[in-house]
């Protein structure tokens, strides 16, 4: 039977490889995407065994999940903590947050998920936990705009807030598609008329 100590130095042993090879899937997706991830790429990158990927993980696609999900952990609290700040009013907000979508370091995010919803589209399996993440980013907009629509006086009920939610989010990612593609047209001009018009509704509360 192992004594304590031994114990405690593999379970810091395993967890330092398990953090080693999502941080080596999470540079290769950004980098090359998931159709150039392989199991020994990844084990490569990571400075381990290739046998251990599956050893830890079960399988590829349970790795490069479980990417996603922490890359995602690591962003919920600061986008929830932005949303949630009573010192700024929505129209800094939302600034803030289109910005958060586009720039780096942050396209890192969803140019892994984009990648890794490509590859959900044909496993039902993955398919409910990269829904699972869209959730948890739309959860967060959706007391701020609810609140945005109210003191906007916009609130309307042929668009319910499930429905402006979805807009947004949608409108948000497919600006990072189109920059992933390499266009940008118009997106300068729209994203500066849609805070133009905010700024404006925050003026008239005034």
């Amino acid at each position: 039977m192992a004594r304590a100590w031994q114990q405690s130095e593999v379970t810091e042993a395993r967890q330092q490889t398990t953090e080693a090879l999502l941080d080596a899937a999470e540079r290769l997706l950004f980098e090359v995407g998931y159709a150039s991830v392989t199991t020994r790429r990844v084990a490569e990158e990571a400075g381990v065994r290739h046998g251990l990927v599956h050893y830890y993980f079960g399988s590829m696609e349970e790795l490069l999940t479980q990417t996603l999900e922490r890359f995602a952990d690591r962003l919920v609290e600061p986008l929830a903590d932005l949303y949630a700040d009573p010192s700024l009013d929505f129209a800094e907000k939302w600034r803030i947050g289109a910005q958060f979508f586009v720039d780096e370091p942050t396209v890192r995010f969803p140019k892994i998920l984009l990648e890794l919803s490509a590859l959900c589209w044909n496993s039902p399996p993955l398919r409910s936990r990269i829904a699972n993440v869209h959730a948890r980013f739309r959860a967060i907009f959706e007391p701020t705009v609810a609140q945005a629509l109210r003191d906007y006086g916009l609130e309307d009920p042929r668009f319910p807030l499930t429905a402006v939610v979805a807009l947004l989010t949608s409108f948000q990612l497919g600006l990072v598609v189109e920059r992933l593609s390499g266009v940008e047209t118009g997106h300068a001009e729209l994203l500066g008329s849609i805070q133009d018009w905010l700024d404006t509704l925050e003026s008239s509360r005034g």
